[in-house]
């Protein structure tokens, strides 16, 4: 017998409706049937016949405290209101293109540090690792070795997972908590990456400067034309409605649960949606009077596929539904027969990778590498782009994507503080304020859970 963690499905209680899930007889007259409380738990495409009865089970879900990522996105919008109303140019095409570039970074950290979260360990370290990656990156694509750049980025991402592996066996060989194996991390790489600077002698000062013309340089600083901007978001959307039609129909196929077509469409078309006001906001001119600069940075679509990526290993592959399992209970996951410490393993390589891709993001932000780099503020932004966009420090509930709302959201409080002209501890204190807020959120919605 397949187990339910394996195949991703789960066992159907007695007396319930193959096609919807839900139960034949009421609860005064079956013990089987499902209560109000259990209908919260099921997700709300297996509820639901059409768009009406998605809404409605969502409704039940929020009167019940599973908001989801409701309260970030209304946070977000009045973290968005209140600084518009602040500083008008705030909502500019301007500042707005260089706010989405900002809160790459944030992104790709959060990212990282939501693949341990996951686990419910964490990892301290990435900054750090990042600083490393960057610097292998930067060191092989610049004279004397001048190794094509994609060369350099396998190598600089490889590097950099190999102390996410050494990371994860000390931790579950050895069983070590994570939180002293990644300080130690924290400050050993820190002096690794020292060293990495220190015997490239080209590197004056402890800083590489990275080609103007080198891809990895323009990755930040270039962007794509408007009409290839236009054509790439036609074919993403015609991709991404395809791929949702033909998934749904083939889970027809197999007899199993597939969502509305009406919820199939609408998020079809929040994608497009989504992706017009972005390329209407790239496509302005934000160039001074003399020189024209618009089209979207090249940074954007980059994170974006990342991000997919990840979010569709985590939901449809087997050890992203393993690193669910373990995070929510990891001695039931030993028990169905999960390798836990092969998968805690490898979620720490998997951050240290990701951390990989943000050192380069930075670097290419910067135009160069330097032995400056605040890693120990890096980690900070990571935990809280994670926490803030939802994910549980307790581990078993998150998602990858959401490293994107939290991102968003540190970006526009450090972008609009900027904008308002307070000083660097205000920056720091309203971040803090910001992370306070999602970790009590966090901490009342799984109360209320364990509660219900």
């Amino acid at each position: 017998m397949s187990d339910p963690v394996s195949t991703g499905t789960t066992p159907e209680p007695p007396g319930t409706d193959p096609a919807t899930g839900l139960g034949t007889m009421t609860e005064e007259t079956s013990g089987s049937a499902l209560s109000e409380a259990a209908l919260v738990d099921v997700a709300p495409e297996v509820l639901a016949n059409n768009l009406g009865e998605y809404f409605a089970a969502w409704g039940r879900r929020i009167r019940n405290g599973e908001s989801g990522v409701l309260p970030v996105i209304a946070g977000l919008i009045i973290i968005v209101v209140f600084f518009q109303l602040e500083r008008s140019t705030f909502l500019t095409a301007q500042n707005l293109v260089n706010l989405f570039v900002q809160a790459t970074i944030f992104v790709v950290f959060g990212a990282a540090e939501i693949f341990v979260l996951l686990l419910s360990e964490i990892d301290l370290s990435i900054g750090y690792v990042a600083g490393i990656g960057a610097f292998v990156i930067c060191e092989l694509i610049a004279p004397p070795v001048n190794l094509p750049w994609w060369l350099g980025i396998i190598c600089g991402l490889a590097a950099t997972s190999v102390l996410g592996f050494i990371q994860g066996s000390l931790i579950t060989r050895l069983g070590l908590p994570s939180f002293v194996v990644t300080l130690g991390g924290y400050l050993g790489f820190y002096g690794v990456m020292l060293e990495v600077a220190n015997a490239d002698p080209t590197a004056v000062g402890g800083v590489i400067n990275i080609d103007p013309n080198s891809p990895v340089y323009k990755l930040v600083n270039n962007s794509m034309s408007v009409t290839l901007g236009w054509i790439v978001l036609v074919v993403v959307v015609a991709l991404f409605a395809a791929f949702s039609l033909i998934r749904s129909r083939q889970r027809q196929a197999q007899g199993l649960t597939t969502p509305p077509v009406g919820v199939t469409l609408l998020s079809v078309g929040m994608v497009a949606v989504g992706g017009v006001v972005l390329m209407l906001i790239c496509s302005a001119n934000r160039g001074l009077a003399l020189s024209k600069i618009n089209g979207v940075p090249y940074v954007i679509p980059v994170v974006l596929i990342v991000l997919l990526i990840f979010s569709w290993m985590m939901a449809r592959t087997r050890p992203g539904r393993y690193i669910y399992a373990i995070g929510a209970n990891p001695e039931a996951a030993r028990r169905a027969g999960i390798k836990v410490n092969r998968i805690k393993t490898m979620g720490f390589v998997l951050s240290a990778f990701t951390a990989g891709i943000a050192g380069l993001i930075y670097a290419s932000n910067q135009g160069s590498m330097s032995t400056d780099i605040n890693g120990g503020q890096l980690v900070l932004f990571a935990v809280a782009a994670g926490v803030v966009g939802g994910t549980s420090l307790f581990g078993g509930r998150g998602k990858i994507m959401h490293a994107l709302l939290g991102g968003i959201v540190i970006a526009c409080v450090f972008n609009g503080l900027g904008l308002m002209g307070v000083s660097t501890a205000v920056e720091y204190m309203v971040t803090a304020v910001v992370l306070i807020a999602a970790v009590t959120l966090d901490a009342l919605v799984r109360r209320r859970a364990v509660a219900r």
